[in-house]
């Protein structure tokens, strides 16, 4: 008897191994499918209980999300309304103020698991995220991606709201 468990614990051993090996791997394959550089399409906002929909960042927004095979991520998107200061030196700091309202952009690791990516920001433009997960729902439709929040109430209003974020992959 004793060396029938003798026998199994190297059976054992090897069993988890290969399922660490497996996860590893599938992962990695995950993680390749969201991998490349996404250019922003649009950026909506819906309030849950009335429906309503706005654009927060404007019509024609602009920015990238840029998800490495390495795990990490970057974030910078800016409204289509942006002003334009003449120069930094002379820059009120009121355009200042315009400037950070009409962006947002952070950076850190991310998950993905094929139907939900979670970032885990490092550093943000309102250091707000730092140390949070935030939890997207994923949709791939051809080149594109479709970055969904859960409900939350926004920051702005308190209004329990959900983003759609729609991206076309440039590479």
């Amino acid at each position: 008897m004793k060396w029938q468990r003798i026998a199994i614990a190297p059976v054992m051993v090897a069993i988890v191994l290969a399922a660490i090996g497996f996860n590893r791997s599938t992962q990695a394959q995950t993680t390749n499918q969201l991998a490349g550089t996404y250019r922003l399409i649009s950026f909506q906002r819906t309030v849950v209980a009335t429906g309503e929909t706005t654009e927060p960042l404007g019509k024609a927004p602009k920015g990238y999300i840029i998800f490495g095979r390495d795990g990490r991520m970057m974030v910078l998107l800016v409204g289509d309304n942006r002003p334009t200061p003449k120069d930094l030196e002379t820059m009120t700091d009121q355009e200042r103020a315009d400037l950070f309202r009409t962006m947002l952009a952070l950076s850190g690791t991310y998950d993905f698991d094929g139907a939900t990516v979670t970032y885990h920001p490092d550093v943000s433009w309102n250091r707000i995220w730092e140390g949070t997960h935030q939890k997207r729902l994923v949709k791939f439709d051809g080149r594109r991606l479709v970055l969904t929040t859960v409900p939350h109430p926004a920051s702005t209003d308190g209004k329990v709201s959900v983003i759609v974020v729609t991206l076309e992959k440039v590479d």
